[in-house]
């Protein structure tokens, strides 16, 4: 008989074939998930909303015959909306939103038999790359509980690397999926632009810069579950290019020989921390002895112009999601509900005209172009997914005088990320290195746009070569 503890440590597929050969019932796989997070939550608040009841309800009735069946599953809480359950996004302005309808993801999630236990801490409005939002308190890391988790999908990665479930929603619009990925030693895959729909809700988000898939812990989880949710839905303003085949297809088959450029140096000119450095270039040695040529080389980027843009977008995003849910909840927002640094990104999102909003579409939309020849010569970009190790809690929190700390800090700490928000492109953070003081270093590999195939295809030959699925935090867990 399989233990509770071993049980949460199989990936998805392996817990859904177990499901499948009566080895164990989805309930149990629901109770050893939820005792889990009964005891080490406390830890790491990592779940903010249980949802136990339901989930058990649901192990025992009439499940979804998909490819996860009977495999327990965590929601964050920004985005993806389940009908009766609150959604926070973080902010003690919308505590007691409770949303009307589930989101399209959150339909297609279901019918691939994923049962959903609970919604996961992230940052206000999931603005920064750590996870500590004031209404609901820190995450902490599970291979340094003095350590960030990244963020936004922070919760969801802390619940994934800890074993409380196999893998979790979330979502990217700056590196919100790979950042987490990389502090918690996970694989985590951005998708291509309009790969999931944000569905009926949302046709776009940013003017394109957030897309929705989970963190893992193997890379065939990823490919099936995103075959599982991936398509347009009606009245979606654009979708991604078909897949050719099912990207579970992909896991497996020999990626040929890729021509792979490779960095180790941010296009914003922030300093690369050595443990960053390191990582590329071992991930650079071991693609080599896999047969693939590397050259080191990167598009050029005017970071000045790009990050303006960037910013201009963001803001605006952020002021619109603010006054949004102020509609939604029939209330008007004042600063005293909001922590100070998202506050100061509203009032400068609120400043933008309509035309400096455009313009900065338009900018990054250029840049877009720029970036798409680069990849005619290349079939893949590495560089590290990002300029330090995991920080220290706190490192983001604003001094009273100064909001805007914590974006400067961020821009320092997540200078790779975005550009594939700006361009659409899939990416892929993934757990090839740790550093000296135990800690995960992610490495990030950027495909051509729609072409998750080739990254599904090289992660896979990585993840042979290079496994990192048994690997477990310290501290116990």
């Amino acid at each position: 008989m399989i233990k509770a503890d071993e049980l949460t440590f199989l990936d998805a597929t392996a817990q859904a074939e177990l499901v499948k050969r009566k080895e164990v019932t989805p309930l149990e796989l629901v109770d050893a998930a939820i005792e889990r997070i009964e005891r080490l939550n406390p830890l790491l608040n990592a779940v903010v909303t249980p949802m136990y009841e339901q989930a058990r309800a649901v192990a025992t009735g009439k499940l979804a015959k998909g490819p996860f069946t009977g495999v327990p599953f965590l929601l964050k809480d920004l985005l993806a909306s389940y009908k009766g359950v609150r959604m926070t996004l973080g902010s003690a302005f919308l505590a007691d939103f409770i949303p009307s309808n589930d989101s399209e993801l959150v339909m297609r999630l279901k019918r691939a038999g994923l049962i959903i236990l609970g919604k996961t801490n992230t940052p206000e409005f999931g603005l920064l790359p750590t996870t500590e939002p004031r209404l609901f308190g820190p995450c902490r890391n599970p291979w340094d509980l003095t350590r960030t988790v990244g963020g936004s999908s922070g919760g969801s990665a802390a619940a994934v690397a800890a074993g409380m479930v196999p893998m979790a929603h979330g979502n990217d619009g700056g590196g919100s999926i790979r950042i987490p990925a990389s502090c918690c030693g996970l694989f985590g895959l951005k998708p291509t632009r309009g790969r999931n729909s944000l569905g009926p809700d949302f046709g776009d988000i940013m003017g394109g810069l957030v897309v929705e898939h989970a963190l893992t812990r193997t890379v065939r989880d990823s490919a099936t579950l995103l075959d599982a949710t991936c398509g347009p839905s009606p009245g979606d303003p654009y979708w991604a290019p078909p897949r050719r085949r099912p990207f579970k297809s992909e896991v497996g088959v020999p990626p040929g020989r890729l021509r792979i450029a490779f960095t180790v140096k941010a296009p914003t000119g922030a300093t690369v921390h050595s443990d960053c450095v390191a990582a590329v270039l071992d991930a650079a040695r071991l693609c080599a002895e896999l047969g693939h040529e590397m050259i080191e080389f990167s598009p050029v980027v005017d970071s000045e112009l790009v990050n303006r843009a960037f910013m201009t977008v963001w803001a605006a995003g952020c002021a619109s999601t603010i006054e949004g849910a102020a509609l939604a909840m029939g209330k008007r927002p004042v600063s005293e509900q909001f922590e100070p640094a998202t506050w100061a990104i509203y009032e400068m999102g609120r400043r933008r005209t309509a035309s400096e909003y455009l313009i900065a579409v338009t900018l990054l939309q250029r840049f877009s172009r720029e970036v798409a020849k680069f990849f005619r010569d290349y079939h893949v970009w590495l560089t590290p997914t990002l300029a330090e190790p995991p920080l220290s809690l706190g490192s983001f929190d604003c001094p009273p005088d100064d909001p805007f700390y914590a974006q400067r800090r961020a821009a320092e700490f997540v200078p790779f990320t975005p550009i594939c928000n700006i361009t659409g492109q899939p990416a892929m953070s993934m757990p090839l290195f740790w550093n000296a003081d135990g800690l995960p270093v992610g490495v990030h590999f950027v495909g051509r746009f729609g072409d998750e195939a080739t990254l599904f295809r090289l992660a896979a030959q990585l993840e042979q070569a290079r496994p990192w699925a048994d690997r477990k935090p310290r501290l116990g867990l």
